[in-house]
């Protein structure tokens, strides 16, 4: 049972793990390492993670400095990031990328929360999906006489706990995220 109980709390761990490496990537107004963890350059042939082949620091809350550490891959990185769905504009001056971060507008603000509760939502029903099925596996061990009815009802409970747990976490990392958007 405890096995049981076990796999299921680590999908649901999965899924909020999940939840907040896609929140990493949302942009907020303020400058973050973390924007370009899902931009690769195409590096000798080989998309690589810009983190891998470059040094991404962010000297003030606005301004984030890219230092390749080959330097002929300055307009392959600039040329990446101009086409990625953020929205930035580089610029370079041989040695190094510089990109300032605008401060979001209202209305970009408001969008990027509803696109958080969206993503939040489908976390929520994840975990959900993951009790159902936990339930539906503890209905089948039942009737091929492996457990109790006792103990079904334990592990119904259990599977319980932990959704509400989970989702208890996903609607706290939704509330950071909110947060983090909305302030100026």
């Amino acid at each position: 049972m405890q096995e049981f109980i076990s796999s299921n709390e680590e999908r649901m761990k999965k899924t909020v793990a999940s939840l907040k490496e896609g929140f990493a990537a949302l942009r907020t107004g303020r400058a973050s390492a973390s924007l370009f963890d899902r931009i690769r350059v195409d590096y000798y042939g080989e998309k690589s993670p810009l983190n891998q082949v470059s040094n991404i620091s962010v000297p003030e809350a606005r301004l984030i400095v890219i230092q390749p550490y080959d330097k002929s891959l300055i307009s392959e990185i600039e040329k990446t990031i101009r086409s990625s769905e953020l929205s930035l504009n580089p610029s370079n001056d041989g040695k190094v990328i510089r990109i300032s971060i605008p401060p979001l507008t209202e209305e970009r603000r408001k969008e990027l929360v509803k696109h958080a509760k969206n993503q939040a939502e489908q976390s929520r029903v994840s975990i959900r999906n993951i009790r159902r099925d936990g339930n539906e596996e503890l209905k089948k061990l039942l009737k091929d006489s492996k457990l109790t009815e006792d103990d079904q009802g334990k592990g119904e409970t259990e599977l319980q706990k932990l959704t509400g747990n989970y989702i208890d976490q996903v609607n706290k990392v939704l509330e950071e995220k909110e947060k983090e958007i909305m302030e100026v």
